[in-house]
């Protein structure tokens, strides 16, 4: 059994960290570059996701209607335990709608009800919701009633209606973040590891991984879309 609980300031740190440890362990499925823990670019990318969380939650408390909200499933036998969570961004100007962030559920605790419930939950309070996701958490997201709308990137862009909202949400450019000094410093770091000519390796792996995403998205956009042929 679970409960869900908002907060609409920045958790508490024992909060926090179990939230972003679980966005990190999710990194494959949850992030826009979703590379595989094989890859010797996923710490670099791990720091980047996390980043792109700290700054959500601190910005949360922030202007009504526009700041992040965050939804915790915890576990009903102890309350200290995150057993999974959603981040939402309401629309400014637009009473009804938000973008999804973020959604994810312990491995542990997943086929039990609690990302329908995290994401039945956003959507009652939001019910023109928008979120991008990967061409695997797509049937699920149908499943729940969303719709496919287009492609973005290596993500396919969603929503509860047939339509894009109307209001705007204020998304954290994530583009900063890999231009730090400690971004930098993780590289340098890799760098020494794993040796130049294993990092370059990397990095092509990941340019292909992304355009072979951007390849599926396309096909599933014009399949549900179009109906132009199966997702191969």
């Amino acid at each position: 059994m679970f409960s869900l609980t908002h907060l609409h300031s920045p958790p508490p740190e024992a909060f926090a960290g179990q939230v972003q440890q679980l966005l990190l362990d999710n990194l494959t499925t949850l992030g826009s570059v979703a590379l595989a823990p094989s890859n010797p670019l996923y710490p670099l990318y791990q720091y980047g996701l996390g980043m792109e969380l700290h700054q959500y939650l601190q910005a949360m408390g922030g202007a009504a209607g526009e700041a992040p909200v965050l939804l915790l499933a915890l576990a009903a036998e102890a309350p200290e335990q995150v057993l999974g969570f959603a981040l939402y961004l309401p629309a400014a100007g637009v009473s009804d709608a938000c973008t999804l962030l973020y959604l994810a559920v312990l491995a542990s605790h997943r086929r039990q009800g609690i990302g329908q419930a995290l994401l039945a939950e956003v959507t009652a309070r939001y019910p023109h919701a928008e979120l991008a996701c990967q061409v695997a958490r797509v049937p699920w997201l149908e499943a729940q009633g969303w719709h496919v709308l287009a492609a973005q990137g290596p993500q396919v862009l969603m929503n509860t209606r047939a339509r894009r909202t109307l209001g705007k949400t204020r998304l954290l450019d994530v583009a900063p973040i890999y231009r730090t000094l400690e971004v930098q410093q993780i590289h340098a770091y890799l760098l020494k590891q794993h040796g130049r000519k294993a990092m370059v390796e990397a990095e092509k792996q990941r340019d292909y991984w992304l355009d072979q995403l951007e390849r599926q998205v396309r096909v599933l956009v014009a399949e549900r879309l179009l109906g132009i042929g199966p997702v191969r």
